[in-house]
């Protein structure tokens, strides 16, 4: 079984990855650091390279009903 991406929460709409935050050995095992914007209407952004989903706190995809809204790649605001 595949193991679901990390998940982040932060208070922050603009986030940096690198895909080695919490990955001991550092940068040498992750991905060139990317800044990520959260649109608070949609309330989650996820990296293109790690597929880390960060999480806007209080937005619409934090608690328990986040996996029921819908997502930009299904086409929500479009």
């Amino acid at each position: 079984m595949i193991e679901p991406p990390e998940t982040v929460r932060t208070s922050q709409t603009r986030v940096a990855c690198d895909g080695a935050t919490d990955i001991p050995g550092g940068a040498a095992l992750g991905h060139p650091r990317v800044w990520l914007e959260i649109d608070p209407e949609i309330g989650h952004v996820d990296c293109g390279y790690c597929d880390r989903r960060f999480i806007l706190i209080g937005g619409p995809a934090d608690g328990p009903q986040a996996g029921e809204g819908r997502d930009i790649g299904d086409g929500a605001g479009a």
